[in-house]
């Protein structure tokens, strides 16, 4: 580590981070700190038809850190150079038009920051036979109007842009790097920051950040310090869990917590790690009679009651692609094995393989149909497990612990029982006659795997089929509000040169996928950030 000093130090190079770094890069001298490795020449990652294999790989240098919440939910974070841009479905959609104005955000300026990003590495998908019969039976259930190709969030029915291009090969956030200058620009990747240093000076008001202590691949400590001019930050983009963790570990929230774990103490704010919210999802297994093309997110229907339904079909293609018999790993049903890393042995895999040949066969052919809350009001809390900052935190999310978000479960599983007696449906299966809604419900309580125990009449109440069956689609969020943690131009409050940009800003995810927004949103914070520092630069 050469002994530089920046004009921004960026700690984590993914969704937001990446469009963040290469703005500023553009007047500044910039830093950023990826805990993870190269997405380049990681098939896993490039390959939409290797997207299981990417999630199911917990090795610790894996581009997917698995984690379960304590609600049993197994999830994902990433640790890689583009972040979730990495190991996410792909689908490309903006945010509402009253979610921009609701944060608060400039809306000449997010107009100009969403095709910034469009323009690097987004496109229009070339349809998938599964996506378009969602999309003629949404329509036919009555989620219309049918809005055609759009980037925009509309009620009804759309096809969304995505960042796999026409040959499955998937375009990320670390491309958007190549949009800064190569002089100023310096990212080092393996480098786990562990936290933000202060100086803390008697008679200084508050604590300011001048630096971040960090360790390489190889576990060797070291520093990276700020530049003495007054307006150089360090700014976070770990993510909603990377975030609120980091300020924890460096000193910055309850004071008891911090204390727990002999922290000390730079500034006691209660609201670190508070209000985590994660967009439940519950998923319905459609068995056809002919293995459908593989698809991700493609179409998404948007109900006037909060909740998206959208889709999903067949499973990696490739000689690289899991097929049924891969041991301990479930991906081919859409979500980990039921074993927590720490937890698996051989006798659990014996076990877990002799199960599943109790699996009905068509769970390996066929599609998801998929139903998820938008804005959910039940929330949680992160706290840490311990002071390792390679360790998960503890995360509880409290999936429909708010009847509302349960009701609107129930209205979105009714919806797909509409979708699956239209015609657009009817026709895929085995008789063309479609199927029962309790024998898909049957199948999907086996199909959907989280740590939750199941009940005798999951099938026969929604409501229970809902608490049963949730799943996350990685649209967590939440731990350093607005308000409460940050101020309105995402700095931290109570310090100085410290800022957050990131979805742990968001008291709600954005549109039906979050990625759009929060790429925007790294464009966007670094075009205010240059203009205000040029400005005072200029005396304005």
């Amino acid at each position: 580590m050469r002994h530089d000093s920046y004009d921004y130090i960026v700690v984590g190079g993914g969704t937001a981070g990446c469009p963040l770094a290469a703005t500023l890069s553009l007047k500044y001298k910039v830093l950023v700190l990826e805990r993870g490795g190269s997405p380049y020449g990681n098939r896993n990652i490039s390959y939409m038809e290797n997207f299981h294999i990417g999630l199911s790989n917990t090795a610790p240098d894996s581009s997917s850190q698995a984690f379960v919440s304590t609600d049993g939910v197994i999830n994902a974070r990433a640790r890689v150079l583009g972040g979730g841009t990495c190991i996410n479905a792909g689908f490309y959609s903006r945010a509402s038009s009253s979610f921009v104005q609701d944060v608060g955000w400039e809306e000449d300026l997010v107009n100009e920051s969403y095709p910034w990003v469009e323009d690097k590495v987004v496109q229009w998908p070339k349809i998938a036979p599964w996506q378009a019969a969602l999309r003629d039976g949404l329509v036919e259930a009555g989620v219309s109007p049918f809005n055609g190709y759009t980037y925009d969030h509309v009620s009804g029915t759309k096809v969304g842009g995505t960042i796999f291009d026409a040959n499955g090969h998937r375009h990320t956030a670390a491309d958007l790097l190549a949009a800064g200058d190569p002089n100023n620009l310096r990212v080092l990747l393996h480098a786990s920051v562990h936290k933000i240093v202060f100086n803390s000076q008697q008679g200084r008001l508050r604590p300011r950040a001048i630096g971040v202590q960090f360790a390489d691949e190889d576990g060797r400590l070291h520093q990276a310090l700020l530049n003495t001019n007054r307006d150089s930050e360090i700014i976070i983009s770990s993510g909603a869990i990377g975030s609120p963790q980091l300020l924890l570990l460096s000193g910055i929230g309850p004071k008891n917590d911090l204390k727990n774990h002999n922290i000390p103490v730079v500034l006691h704010n209660k609201y670190v790690g508070k209000g985590m919210a994660d967009n439940p999802m519950n998923s319905i297994f459609i068995p056809t009679k002919s293995p459908p093309r593989q698809s991700l997110i493609e179409t998404v229907g948007i109900t006037e009651a909060g909740v998206f339904i959208e889709a999903s079909s067949g499973f990696g293609q490739s000689e690289d692609s899991i097929k049924c018999h891969h041991g301990i790993m479930s991906a081919e049903i859409g979500q980990l094995s039921t074993v927590p890393p720490k937890q698996r042995s051989l006798e659990l895999a014996r076990e877990y393989a002799h199960n599943k040949l109790s699996l009905p066969k068509e769970v390996f052919q066929g599609g998801f149909i998929l139903e998820k809350i938008d804005g959910p009001l039940s929330t949680g809390h992160l706290v840490l497990a311990d002071t390792d900052v390679k360790n998960n935190p503890a995360v509880t999310f409290n999936y429909f612990s708010h009847p509302q978000d349960l009701s609107r479960c129930v209205y979105g599983i009714k919806t797909i029982e509409k979708i699956l007696k239209t015609n657009s449906f009817a026709h895929l299966t085995p008789d063309d006659a479609g199927y029962e809604m309790e024998r898909v419900l049957n199948m999907s309580v086996r199909a959907n795997v989280n740590l939750i125990p199941k009940h005798t009449n999951t099938t026969e109440s929604l409501e229970q089929f809902c608490k049963d069956t949730v799943i996350t689609i990685w649209h967590y969020h939440g731990g350093c509000h607005v308000g409460k943690v940050v101020d309105q131009q995402h700095r931290v409050l109570g310090v100085s040169g410290l800022r957050v940009v990131d979805g742990s800003t968001f008291s709600r995810s954005p549109g039906t996928n979050p990625q759009a927004t929060v790429m925007m949103m790294g464009r966007y914070f670094g075009v205010k950030i240059l203009r205000e520092r040029l400005g005072r630069a200029a005396g304005v």
